[in-house]
């Protein structure tokens, strides 16, 4: 599915089931402006997933915040993220 975004911040939150060590769930947050993880507003939208293995990003410029774990890609027109199994994979257009 494709989605308008500036940029997005993906994170991981801890496992719901202790005893699987492959999955954990996550979201991507959409923000409709750069450095989201500095933005005090919070994102428009925010897609959870429960049980993912990988996330694959292909094509985009990201960032990787060593403080939180997180994932952010700036300078963005959209994002697509695709489903399969249990993977994400990312793409999209930078401005």
């Amino acid at each position: 599915m494709k989605y308008k975004a500036k940029s997005v911040l993906i994170a991981r939150k801890n496992r719901k089931d202790k005893e699987d060590v492959d999955h954990r769930p996550c979201f991507i947050s959409i923000f409709e402006q750069n450095e989201p993880h500095k933005n005090p507003d919070g994102p428009k939208q925010v897609i959870e997933f429960d049980r993912k293995h990988k996330v694959a990003i292909e094509g985009l410029n990201v960032h990787y915040l060593l403080p939180g774990n997180d994932i952010v890609i700036n300078n963005l027109e959209e994002i697509e993220v695709e489903e399969d199994g249990d993977n994400l994979k990312i793409t999209g257009q930078h401005c």
